[in-house]
């Protein structure tokens, strides 16, 4: 058993070896280049606070790829399972190579003998036979989806070509590297089994499974020893002209995503979108140029693996507006890399058409599909500043912002008006700047001010009055609480209204914060500063918990066949999923989920600021047409239930524009809560 093992260069002249190595060399000094080329540019770059707490983000980073595939998985199993077999095949014939490589050129010449002998070589021997056939499969399978073209979103779109995207080269790049692994691979497996053909051993001596059948089928072919050496070579230097162009080409191809990729995870923020950073400094007004960026947001441009997954979610490219998530990165992403981002070029107009930017709902649906965690919203908002600053932007969104600066709602409504649907309540609703409350409610503009809103907003105090809870508003004093006057790049008006409504808020009294907006949910949580030790909860988080203590109890059930639609804000911007479905199953209601729900819920359009902007000409249906649409296809559901504000106007609407207004009912969940109760 010691003899077993095997010498790498022993049936070939001294040349091949002496070319092998002078190869190698060159090509790991190309692959050296062009990884200095790409950290030089992350060095130059504007700092980003993310290497705190290092070690525990390399952990989890590795987990994320390793362990918890989740978002690879996510929707996917197929590619799921193929990126799992390529990863794994490849990290184990890498480790492998490395093995070999401090056996061949350090250990056996300063110790004279090798540590791959043996049962340690055989036990190697079999596991790189078996991670190579995985490996295999894996681009097999990945080969398949793309020829016989069973997943859409990796075909590059209209909005990709839109945004200037050289599609040619991305595909000859695509091709390239599967063309390249393939070819490690397959001329790996032919070489090894014409070696073991030549070495005459058997299975026992050569734990080489495929390796052994191999050369069964080349000694079928009746070669002779000068021919199968010949093959041999030939095949050995395919297997090795492979793998070192592979080496060389990373850094310059699809395949720095290995890179990249890992440190997209490793640095990612996991309340990125969710939690805006403000601008670098008081004088910065968005990204303008390249020198805008930080490291981080430049290695996630080279992150970028053209999956697509962003791509297919996104709404508004479903409904035909200018904007791909995966376009807008690789355009990005060309810019950097290009002459004329180097120079004082703006981004935005050059790299990036403003209308495009303005077509995102910044529903956070790519971000949450990306297995890179790569961060698009913030990008959008950072190009978005610019504009704003600069004073290009829609007439609608325009009025909306005069509108908040002055009266400090989107409705040009003065401040007496937003607590005027409390004069129809008995009891009276009470004022939570003058005495202690338990539940402050902030209630938003568009439940106090919106006249299609303002019957859920009664029907909720109505419904917090029936259960005795002991609850306030601010009043006249609220102000937009600024979530999406933050996305359409306006920071310095969502800083007034965040300071003002924190000044005000820190003069009351009370235990928790609730609102029925999944917006002003979002941003209270998430971007105001600490307002007591309490919490922030949306109404169904609160009516759930006193479900659960028993404080709320329902007096009948209810017939319903419903579909829920997971706002944003509320679903995928902070993980709230159960309370409203938990609170439907107790009221009887029979739930049917549309294919797209939870964290894959399809967005109604009104985010980012969407909701204050004409819509344009030229595209196809409205994304919140397409989501009633969806409702309205599953079996027997007569009601799409909402809990936003903002998603019961934007289905009212899509369903009349729909023809569905006498076949599809939308219906707030406090409108079921009040007719259980």
């Amino acid at each position: 058993m010691q003899e077993v093992g095997r010498e790498i260069f022993d049936a070939f002249p001294d040349w091949v070896r002496i070319s092998f190595y002078s190869f190698a060399a060159i090509a790991i000094l190309v692959f050296v280049i062009g990884a200095w080329l790409r950290a030089n540019k992350y060095l130059k770059a504007r700092k980003a606070h993310r290497s705190d707490h290092l070690l525990r983000r390399v952990g989890q980073a590795i987990a994320k790829v390793t362990l918890a595939r989740s978002r690879i998985w996510k929707n996917d199993r197929f590619a799921g399972v193929a990126h799992d077999f390529i990863l794994w095949g490849f990290l184990v014939l890498l480790l492998g190579t490395i093995i070999l490589t401090v056996d061949e050129d350090l250990y056996k010449p300063f110790l004279g003998t090798s540590f791959l002998t043996g049962t340690i070589y055989l036990v190697y021997s079999f596991l790189l036979d078996l991670f190579g056939v995985l490996f295999l499969v894996g681009l097999v399978m990945m080969l398949y989806r793309r020829l016989r073209k069973t997943a859409p979103r990796l075909k590059y779109s209209e909005q990709d070509r839109a945004q200037g995207i050289s599609i040619g080269r991305l595909i000859v790049d695509d091709r390239l590297f599967l063309f390249l692994l393939l070819l490690a691979g397959l001329a790996g497996f032919a070489a090894e089994g014409i070696r073991i053909f030549r070495d005459g051993t058997s299975f026992p001596q050569e734990w080489s499974p495929v390796g052994v059948a191999l050369a069964w089928i080349v000694g079928a072919t009746g070669i002779g020893a000068e021919g199968a050496l010949t093959v041999h070579m030939g095949l050995w230097w395919l297997h090795a002209a492979g793998a070192l162009l592979l080496i060389a080409y990373i850094p310059f191809s699809k395949a720095f995503h290995a890179l990249a990729g890992f440190g997209s995870l490793v640095f990612s923020d996991d309340l990125a979108g969710r939690r805006l950073e403000p601008p670098a400094s008081t004088e910065s007004s968005g990204f303008r140029r390249v020198s805008d960026f930080t490291w981080v947001q430049l290695m996630h441009l080279d992150a970028c693996v053209r999956c697509g997954r962003c791509h297919d979610v996104c709404p508004a490219q479903t409904s035909g507006m200018p904007l791909s998530p995966r376009g807008l990165i690789l355009q990005l992403r060309s810019f950097v890399a290009g002459s004329k981002g180097n120079g004082g070029t703006t981004v935005v107009g050059n790299a990036i058409e403003p209308e495009t930017i303005w077509s995102c709902a910044a529903c956070l649906a790519c971000m949450e599909a990306c297995p890179l965690q790569i961060e698009h919203i913030p990008l959008i908002v950072e190009m978005r500043r610019s504009l704003v600053a600069s004073g290009e932007m829609d007439k609608g969104l325009q009025e909306a912002l005069t509108s908040l600066g002055r009266y400090g709602n989107s409705f040009r409504k003065p401040a007496r008006d937003r607590a005027k649907w409390t004069k129809r309540l008995s009891p009276k609703v009470k004022d939570a700047t003058r005495e202690p409350v338990e539940y402050l409610w902030f209630v938003g503009d568009y439940a106090s001010l919106d006249p299609r809103c303002q019957e859920m907003t009664i029907r909720t105090a109505e419904v917090f009055s029936k259960i005795s809870l002991d609850f306030g508003i601010l009043g006249e004093g609220e102000s937009n609480a600024g979530n999406d006057v933050r996305r359409v790049g306006e920071e310095g008006l969502f800083e007034v209204l965040r300071d003002g409504n924190t000044k005000l808020i820190k003069t009351c009294k009370f235990r928790d914060i609730v609102t029925t907006d999944p917006h002003t949910y979002n941003t209270l949580k998430n971007e105001y500063p600490s307002l007591n030790e309490g919490r922030v909860l949306h109404y169904t988080e609160l009516l759930d918990d006193l479900l659960r203590s028993g404080r709320l109890k329902f007096s009948k059930k209810l017939s319903y066949r419903a579909t829920y639609h997971d706002p944003c804000y509320l679903g995928r911007y902070n993980g709230v999923f159960d309370a409203p479905r938990d609170l439907l199953k107790a009221m009887g209601v029979s739930l049917l989920e549309m294919p797209r729900n939870r964290a894959n819920s399809f967005c109604c359009g009104a985010g980012g600021g969407r909701t204050w902007m004409e819509e344009g000409k030229g595209h196809g249906e409205r994304p919140a047409e397409i989501r009633v649409r969806e409702a309205a296809r599953l079996d027997g559901v007569d009601t799409l239930v909402v809990a936003c504000p903002k998603d019961y106007v934007m289905f009212t609407d899509a369903a009349k524009a729909a023809g569905l207004e006498g076949s599809l009912r939308i219906r707030d969940l406090i409108d079921l809560v009040e007719e259980a109760l």
